[in-house]
């Protein structure tokens, strides 16, 4: 079955790590797994579990990755930037992450920079895809099911088609001549959550998704949906470090939608 060559691995046991990444011995590793539930890693219960996952996890498969001399890609976010001005973030800003995950991804980053040579950080944001819950998921079953909804219009950054980060991973590595370092990885375009939602609202009552046409989307103030962790208010990365190196190109976010939402439908 597809099943056949899967591997279990616990990342943040470093014996089994590296045990398991020398037998399968790998041109190169991309490291998705992380603890991502952000306001459940502000619970003191779980901050040792989530630093485990996110940095120790990390700095073991960049170990491993190391001694057996292969490629390590590893994925990580616009939350360790603290999300203040209006300025697009480039590669080379320091990093001022202001809560858990935040800190632990970018405690992953500095493991793996300080670990291997051969390393490519990926940050990517607002990402979506075909697997699990998303945004847009959210926002469908949403509209199709009230009369109105409530989206946050103060906090700007860019919706991500997962479909578009794991094709450039894969140019990568297949191109073979990408420097080595960090990447900012993600669609293009400028937006807040509101805007979003009224673009997944247009596309999806032009493709089907939405049924419920008069579902109003009322824009609202973050502080009127306290959370245990504070979202970044902006979050645009600029791709700055591919424009200077390779000729990827990422899709405009509403291009990116609509090629989302047509294969869900096909």
């Amino acid at each position: 079955s597809e099943y056949d060559n899967y591997v279990s691995m616990d990342i943040t046991d470093g014996e089994q790590v590296h045990k398991v990444i020398t037998e399968i011995s790998p041109d190169a590793v991309i490291h998705c797994a992380a603890w991502t539930a952000v306001d459940l890693a502000e619970d003191e219960e779980n901050r040792e579990k989530v630093r485990l996952i996110n940095a120790i996890g990390t700095e073991n498969i960049a170990k491993a990755c190391k001694d057996i001399d292969c490629k390590m890609m590893y994925i990580s976010t616009d939350y360790v930037f603290d999300g203040s001005g209006d300025t697009p973030r480039t590669e080379d800003m320091p990093v001022a992450p202001i809560g858990v995950y935040g800190v632990t991804k970018a405690d992953g980053e500095k493991a793996v920079a300080a670990t291997t040579k051969e390393y490519y950080i990926l940050r990517t944001a607002w990402l979506y895809g075909w697997a699990g819950k998303n945004f847009v998921y959210t926002m469908i079953r949403a509209m199709n099911t009230h009369d109105a909804v409530k989206v946050v219009n103060d906090q700007k950054g860019t919706p991500t088609f997962a479909g578009d980060l794991a094709g450039v991973i894969i140019k990568i590595i297949q191109k073979n001549n990408v420097p080595y370092g960090i990447y900012h990885c993600t669609d293009l375009g400028e937006i807040t959550w509101w805007d979003f939602t009224n673009e997944i609202k247009r596309q999806g009552i032009e493709k089907g998704w939405v049924t419920n046409k008069d579902c109003v989307v009322n824009p609202c103030a973050t502080e009127e949906y306290p959370t245990p962790t504070k979202r970044p208010a902006y979050s645009v990365l600029e791709n700055r470090m591919f424009k200077l190196t390779s000729d990827f190109m990422f899709a405009n976010w509403e291009d990116a939608l609509d090629v989302y939402l047509k294969d869900l439908l096909g």
